[in-house]
């Protein structure tokens, strides 16, 4: 199983397509090519209905390997499905916010603006932490010298301006 083939396993899922009504959206660490062995497929969803998201999600993948789904028991209550598919483990996070407004796009969207204005040693000081076994938001603020807590601050970042990303890559002696 090849990191980069991450996407056929998104097209033979029919994750896509069959979760289109919410606005479906590959996220984290395969997107980003920061991934390591064991990575799963991240797929963030706008489940303005959680009841109708999970009875879709169950409806197509109650029969693939290891599947799970379950609520959290946080106000907001997102619905989560782990599954495998294709040798792939698939984590479907189907929250109430539109994806816009999903922490965990946000921490991508920020991500991927950083790693688009990097020269290439953001990247790899990034992926020596992850290969190290940090955890992606982490390790983008460690690189980066954010303090506290690191999905807080990634959060903060968002609202930069690339110039501004820019300038934080400078002064870290990156980009």
């Amino acid at each position: 199983m090849s990191i980069g083939h991450y996407a056929s396993a998104v097209t033979s899922s029919a994750v896509m397509e069959r979760l289109k009504p919410f606005d479906p959206r590959v996220v984290g660490t395969l997107p980003l090519d920061l991934a390591v062995a064991g990575s799963d497929i991240d797929v963030v969803c706008h489940a303005f209905d959680p009841d109708a998201f999970a009875e879709t999600v169950w409806a197509h993948y109650r029969s693939a390997a290891d599947f799970a789904l379950y609520r959290w028991t946080s106000e907001a209550r997102p619905v989560i499905a782990r599954f495998v598919w294709d040798g792939w483990p698939f984590e479907l996070f189907g929250d109430r916010r539109p994806v816009d407004r999903q922490p965990g796009w946000i921490h991508f969207d920020v991500e991927r603006r950083l790693l688009a204005l990097d020269d290439g040693r953001l990247r790899r000081a990034v992926g020596k932490l992850r290969a190290d076994g940090l955890k992606t938001e982490p390790a983008f603020a460690a690189v980066l010298g954010i303090s506290g807590d690191p999905y807080r601050g990634l959060l903060e970042l968002a609202t930069e301006t690339d110039n501004a990303l820019r300038a934080r890559l400078a002064a870290c002696g990156l980009g």
